[in-house]
């Protein structure tokens, strides 16, 4: 475990508290804006505390548009000598999820925040400096062995319950917003469809369908970390674990974004890569090689299905990622889709990943 110096401790201490004080600062000028009382503000910064880890109303408003806040959130609850955690704090969703809800919007890479170039679009939410040439130039070493050695790509979830927005055709029953132990309609049903497109191009792929964040959402990495080593030591080849999920878009007054462009006259949702680092504290000294990975597969969908790929999301966490030389967390569509549009996104994200990971195969 890495030694936390106090000098660390003295900077995280005055970024959080810039952090707070931008969030109170914000939030004062959208209330004076839409006429509210400055009683409404104090009342509703002192709200009852939440529980232990979670993070405050209020503070949860904020947390899409600021990095910062972002990684002030992934530290809630935690004391300053605990080891990094290896995800980051996600706002649980509490509005339950109905089409006078959801807005369609295809996202592309742009504004405070966003890196573009050599036909990739990053979203750092990090301190880290990045030069996407630099990156693309090193590249990454990952290489597979044949498919006939054994298996290559490990599909899993570490939140496999995340679920879609469920109509008149996906009646699935919900187990909380937006999440299903259901595998027909969580997760797990998106993995098995990557996982159909990787073997008929030729991969060897095995899926793990355990439902990690199930009954515990907060042990959630803990327990996917358990379940990967076990995979790795099993079948020493595999050299990428690609860990899927979906997003949740949700703005302040409650709108719930869906990510969607149409492909070829089909309804579908994009898809973004999640690449993490090491600037939560955690080791992770070759993060910038899964950042090459994850920009050759963006642009691979882009090329064959311009705006299909997100930007890629950098963040403060590894999300077990350190584990192989590989991995990547994939999010496909947002919990305001449809199954079918997330089915047909992965179906489209499955054929451009695969034609990379081909080209990373010895022999």
């Amino acid at each position: 475990m890495k030694t936390r110096k106090p000098a660390g401790r003295v900077r995280r201490f005055f970024r959080r508290s810039l952090a707070g004080l931008l969030a109170v600062g914000g939030l004062a000028m959208a209330a004076g804006t839409a006429g509210l009382p400055g009683a409404w503000l104090a009342g509703a910064w002192s709200q009852p505390a939440a529980p232990a880890g979670d993070v405050p109303f209020l503070q949860r408003l904020l947390l899409g548009d600021s990095a910062m806040l972002s990684q002030w959130a992934a530290s809630a609850g935690q004391s300053q000598d605990a080891p990094p955690a290896e995800g980051e704090a996600e706002p649980q969703l509490e509005q339950a999820v109905t089409p006078d809800k959801i807005q369609e919007k295809t996202i592309a890479g742009g504004g405070t925040g966003y890196l573009n170039g050599q036909g990739i679009s990053l979203f750092n939410r990090t301190e880290k400096t990045v030069d996407l040439d630099a990156v693309a130039q090193a590249g990454t070493s990952l290489t597979f062995q044949p498919a006939s050695a054994g298996p290559q790509v490990l599909i899993m979830h570490t939140h496999g319950t995340e679920s879609y927005a469920r109509d008149g055709t996906e009646p699935y029953t919900e187990t909380g917003v937006a999440r299903t132990t259901d595998t027909g309609y969580n997760m797990i049903r998106v993995g098995d469809e990557i996982a159909r497109i990787f073997t008929e191009m030729g991969l060897n792929v095995l899926h793990d369908t355990s439902l990690y964040d199930y009954p515990s959402y907060n042990d959630a990495y803990t327990n996917a970390r358990a379940g990967i080593e076990a995979y790795l030591a099993k079948y020493p080849t595999i050299q990428m674990v690609l860990d899927v999920h979906r997003d949740a878009l949700v703005d302040s007054d409650g709108t719930i974004y869906k990510p969607v462009l149409q492909i070829d006259g089909v309804k579908t949702a994009q898809v973004m890569l999640l690449v993490g680092t090491d600037d939560a504290g955690a080791t992770f000294p070759d993060w910038t090689e899964h950042l090459a990975l994850a920009m050759e597969i963006q642009q691979q969908m882009n090329s064959l299905w311009p705006g299909l790929a997100r930007p890629i999301t950098l963040r403060t966490a590894r999300f077990n990622q350190q584990l192989t030389k590989g991995s990547l967390l994939v999010e496909v569509g947002g919990h305001g889709n449809s199954l079918e549009e997330a089915l047909a996104g992965a179906r489209l994200f499955a054929r451009s990943a695969a034609k990379v990971l081909l080209e990373h195969t010895a022999g």
